[in-house]
């Protein structure tokens, strides 16, 4: 008996398995929209903000 998921991007049902290649998403369009907000900051993993030194102010850490 094989888990069925829900594509995460249009929420059609996916079956959890080795066939399944794009799992967890349904197809190669749901993963690139995906991919696509990702890239583009629409998404976002929460936490704090780090503050990176500028190159010019490194001093070697």
């Amino acid at each position: 008996m094989s888990l069925t998921v829900k594509c995460p991007e249009c929420g059609k049902p996916v079956k959890w398995q080795a066939e399944s290649s794009f799992r967890p998403f349904c197809s190669e369009r749901c993963r690139m929209i995906d991919l696509g907000e990702w890239a583009n900051e629409e998404k976002a993993i929460p936490g704090e903000q780090v503050i990176l030194p500028d190159a010019e102010n490194d001093e070697g850490y």
